[in-house]
């Protein structure tokens, strides 16, 4: 081989290699670019889905707010009825105690009055006995009726009785 077909081959080595050089380096950069792109793209769409994002969170806030409010209100209300309860039952105790004490004065009354037919009545032997049925009966009787032991129901204690002129 000739000295001038040696450099031919050498010319064209090296143009060959250079091209594919050029090739590979612009194959690279092309890749490099589409990744880049692919990279904005992905943070746009990230950026998209971070602002829904903080509107959940912000909703999911929001909606904790209103069941911690409504917690305490359920706490405040419930405080309240208990409050309600207890004063109910110092009333209900306060009206039995007053009711009780209606009755004894009612009785007593029926003691005295000669009038009463509660005193003349036969089984008023039974009631003195705190262990008979007839007792607990006029006592559970008393205890729960709407009207005052010894009146009539609509009416307001005795009818007054005649004074012998």
């Amino acid at each position: 081989m000739t000295t001038s077909t040696i450099v031919w081959i050498v010319v064209v080595v090296i143009a060959a290699a250079s091209l594919i050089a050029a090739i590979a380096w612009v194959a690279r950069k092309k890749r490099t670019e589409h990744h880049r792109v692919q990279a904005g793209d992905i943070r746009e769409k990230a950026v998209e889905q971070s602002h829904e994002v903080g509107q959940r969170e912000a909703l999911a806030d929001e909606t904790a707010a209103k069941a911690r409010a409504a917690q305490a209100e359920a706490e405040a209300m419930s405080a309240h009825a208990a409050g309600l309860q207890h004063q109910a039952q110092a009333h209900r105790t306060d009206a039995a105690t007053s009711r009780n004490e209606l009755n004894r004065q009612f009785e007593r009354a029926d003691k005295i009055d000669p009038d009463s037919p509660t005193s003349a009545d036969p089984d008023s032997d039974a009631s003195a006995d705190p262990d008979s049925d007839a007792s607990a009966t006029a006592r559970d009787d008393s205890e729960t009726r709407d009207t005052p032991r010894g009146t009539r129901a609509g009416k307001q204690g005795r009818p007054p009785m005649p004074r012998a002129g």
